[in-house]
């Protein structure tokens, strides 16, 4: 990578759409313009600083600005989560390796979505209930 290049990803979970820049710089990283460690939970900033764990030292040597919408807290961590491991693996090709064995959905988006409601139906697997009387 060249020194002075910006990297752009994004992220994908359920309704949240993560986009994050990474630029070089000290290890800075900031969500909708809240340093990491003032966002969310404890739970959440883990699950979010796990790609940065994993990349050691390349992670103290870039800056992280994440735009994240939509979605509950939970999607909007994993999609965080994604659009930083796919540009820490732009940024250096060798984690990809490392972020695979870890956890593929750090680089594989989760294509799961909600069921559908059922017409007629109260909710989309619960069949209605039958009275013969």
């Amino acid at each position: 990578m060249a020194k002075k290049e910006i990297i752009h990803a994004q992220g994908k979970r359920k309704q949240a759409i993560a986009r994050a820049t990474l630029k070089p710089g000290n290890g800075k990283v900031t969500v909708n313009g809240l340093y990491l460690h003032n966002y969310g939970t404890e739970l959440l900033r883990m699950r979010i600083a796990e790609p940065l764990t994993l990349a050691g030292e390349d992670a103290q040597k870039v800056n992280f600005e994440v735009h994240v919408s939509g979605g509950g807290v939970n999607g909007q961590a994993d999609a965080i989560r994604l659009a930083m491991a796919r540009a820490l693996v732009q940024y250096d090709v060798k984690l990809k390796k490392t972020f695979d064995e870890y956890d593929r959905l750090l680089l594989v988006a989760d294509v799961r979505r909600k069921e559908t409601r059922k017409p007629n139906d109260s909710r989309a697997r619960a069949a209605r209930q039958k009275s013969y009387r």
